[in-house]
């Protein structure tokens, strides 16, 4: 896949919105076959994937173990092979951690590192039996650096830093694996704390999604020397 992403076929989670769509939507411009996975952004994906030039949509509900393997299924049989997968999907919450619960944890930690390990371990099947390929996993600020509010989050996001890790050694050099860590991407719905976090950015704004992307793709085009790395978009943040 190195240098040339045109006519290589990649899945992204979570591509329906947000980074996840900005993700997608670079993808097709680059000429990938691109895959966007949703849950319940129907509308939205359906948005994105005509966007980006007739994408394939696969609904999954990444709790399920089942589910993503049935989703994995679907793609090897519609498109054929995969040789790209970005595991953008997440969710976020804040609670003081003398209050988290063991459904709070479980919210999180059953998206953001669970179904990532396991489309990682479904996509490399796919990958393997094509020559190899290429993840990108969507980490965190959160994961690099310890936010009190969030105690759930970032441990959910520093597992799939070492996951990253680990998979990038279990499967070179077949299959490159790493972590794009974005900082504070500003939408719509942010709040007081991320506001704060713009004003602590050494580059003095948010990040754009589009941003994003392009760390993405720098992964997806990257030789296979490069892996099990992870590259924090982030103005510098993380240096503070």
């Amino acid at each position: 896949m190195a240098n040339d992403l045109r006519d290589k076929t990649i899945l992204v989670t979570g591509g329906a919105r947000r980074i996840g769509r900005a993700i997608a939507l670079r993808l097709a411009e680059e000429g990938a076959r691109v895959a966007i996975h949703f849950h319940s952004s129907e509308t939205e994906a359906r948005r994105t994937a005509a966007e980006a030039g007739g994408a394939e949509l696969f609904q999954a509900n990444l709790e399920s173990v089942a589910e993503i393997e049935s989703m994995f299924r679907q793609v090897g049989e519609r498109l054929g092979r995969l040789d790209g997968l970005v595991n953008n999907a997440a969710r976020f919450t804040r609670f003081d951690p003398l209050q988290i619960t063991e459904r709070d944890w479980d919210f999180i930690h059953s998206v953001n590192l669970k179904a990532t390990f396991f489309c990682c371990q479904q996509a490399a099947k796919l990958m393997l039996a094509s020559g190899g390929g290429r993840i990108v996993n969507i980490s965190s600020l959160g994961g690099i650096r310890p936010w009190s509010g969030h105690a759930h989050y970032c441990a959910s996001k520093a597992g799939v830093i070492m996951l990253t890790r680990a998979l990038a050694k279990a499967w070179a050099p077949a299959i490159s694996v790493n972590s794009v860590a974005p900082g504070v991407i500003p939408f719509d719905d942010i709040d007081d704390r991320g506001k704060r976090l713009i004003e602590l950015t050494p580059a003095r704004r948010g990040g754009k999604p589009e941003e994003v992307a392009d760390a993405v793709v720098y992964y997806l085009r990257a030789s296979e020397f490069v892996t099990g790395q992870v590259l924090a978009v982030d103005g510098g943040l993380s240096q503070r």
